[in-house]
């Protein structure tokens, strides 16, 4: 057989025996390590491929030799196709003891940590139906198989999640466990409206068509917001489909849209213009309340993200007299979760937008001790700000997912507080952070925290104390 680098070409009987990075599964096959998503440790696979770096193969299952006795049935139709939820065919068990290795690994192999006893993941009750935002797209080309290319009477036109490593091509979406109803009747209906009401859907190669997204967030206090996201101001047809679905479905609490008449599909920077009800819900976790607008950040498994902050509100081992630093503290979410057992919260964040609603929330739940300020965190925190506002007995930190730059380390470090809590939706990235703090602090406690089943993301809490 051919093994030229990079030339696609057939890997047969491979035997799956790990889970790796990404949540890929792996296998070996004459001296290399086969990398392949929709599979499970015990599956034996055909691989269609390619040699990478002659070390290692990456590609895709072509066929299934033998099934994994472990396996089992996925519990959606577009499973396999839409990109999300992999792990669907892995039980929940070995989903969350795959995760908890995953933190393990990154930690010791990425980091060079050394580890006390980690504490067992905390898993999701819910499994399904979990999220509380989803957003979807509009293509007048929707994606196809193989067998839906051969019917030509096919509808076109799609409404669903973009296919994975494709910006153009989206897969048009019947159901999806993530979210509860009514959140498959809004897209599916809006989508026939539109199309019985000749309301042009957006393509992204050519960038016409008017309908582009529509974001749905719930809130468990009963809140229900939709977002209809267009190209262009065409006051006649955006009127049109926010009637409709205002009419359709009474249970939206908040109907809004936005235009985006940009290359991209990112909206975070775009005002939303108010159509019908609030233009806010309310999320509740731990008996605080929080305002959610359309660009809001909002931990969207409410019911983990309520664990997550515990986790790290005992990390923080607060007596009621400490001075907290809450880094990359977004719209204060954590920052009030751990206000009552602190006697000042310092919220810092980079985004205005954000601290403007954490000031909100902190005014909503009645907690005078909590202020916030916007700038980047090492120009920020110098030692003025830190005189000025009192030296950080406990630093919270939860950084996105690229993890923080090393001069926002070194700014910790100079801070120089007596615990350190620092909260990853990225354990390879927070592995890294955690190493170039190691000779002034050392790893107490690690809390692995499973906000997203189904899939390989998994949240980690570190506690830090100061050698």
């Amino acid at each position: 057989m051919s093994r030229k680098k990079n030339q696609k070409t057939l890997f047969e009987n491979v035997e799956i025996t790990d889970i790796a990075a990404e949540g890929m599964a792996m296998g070996h096959y004459d001296g290399m390590v086969a990398f392949v998503p929709l599979a499970i440790p015990g599956d034996v696979v055909n691989i269609e491929g390619k040699i990478k770096h002659k070390r290692y193969i990456e590609g895709r299952v072509v066929s299934y030799v033998k099934l994994s006795d472990k396996r089992i049935e996925p519990f959606c139709r577009h499973f396999g196709t839409c990109g999300g939820c992999k792990w669907q065919i892995l039980p929940y068990d070995m989903q969350i003891a795959w995760k908890q290795k995953q933190v393990i690994d990154n930690l010791t192999r990425i980091g060079h940590l050394e580890l006390p006893e980690i504490s067992p993941i905390l898993g999701s009750k819910k499994t399904r139906e979990y999220r509380n935002k989803l957003e979807f797209a509009f293509s007048p080309l929707r994606w196809l198989s193989p067998e839906q290319l051969q019917d030509t009477n096919i509808e076109q036109r799609s409404l669903g999640y973009h296919l994975p490593r494709f910006f153009d091509k989206v897969v048009d979406i019947h159901e999806c466990p993530l979210m509860p109803a009514p959140v498959d009747g809004i897209r599916n209906k809006l989508k026939q409206f539109a199309i019985d009401n000749n309301i042009s859907f957006y393509h992204q190669r050519e960038h016409t068509g008017l309908l582009r997204n529509v974001v749905i967030r719930n809130s468990n206090t009963g809140g229900l917001m939709v977002i209809l996201i267009v190209s262009e101001d065409d006051k006649q047809k955006i009127s049109l489909a926010l009637g409709f679905l205002k009419k359709e479905f009474p249970q939206i609490t908040s109907l809004m849209y936005m235009i985006n008449n940009k290359l991209n599909d990112s909206y975070s920077d775009l005002p939303a213009f108010l159509y019908a009800g609030d233009d806010h819900i309310i999320g509740e976790m731990n008996g605080l309340r929080f305002k959610i607008g359309p660009n809001s950040f909002y931990q969207t498994n409410t019911d983990q993200a309520t664990v997550l902050y515990g986790a790290a509100k005992e990390f923080a081992e607060l007596t009621g007299n400490e001075v907290v630093y809450d880094l990359y503290t977004g719209t204060g979410t954590i920052a009030c979760f751990v206000a009552d057992k602190a006697s000042k919260v310092i919220g810092i964040e980079y985004v205005e937008d954000a601290i403007a609603d954490a000031r909100v929330n902190a005014q909503m739940n009645n907690l005078s001790n909590l202020d916030f300020f916007a700038g980047d965190m090492k120009d920020v925190l110098t030692d003025k700000f830190i005189a000025e506002h009192g030296a950080p007995d406990v630093i919270i930190t939860d950084p996105p997912r690229s993890g923080m730059h090393p001069d926002v380390v070194q700014t910790i470090l100079n801070a120089n507080p007596k615990r350190i809590v620092y909260v990853s939706c990225n354990p390879a990235t927070q592995a890294r952070d955690l190493a170039m703090m190691s000779q002034q602090y050392r790893i107490a406690k690690v809390q692995p925290v499973d906000m997203f089943p189904q899939t390989h993301h998994v949240e980690n809490v570190v506690q830090l104390i100061r050698i």
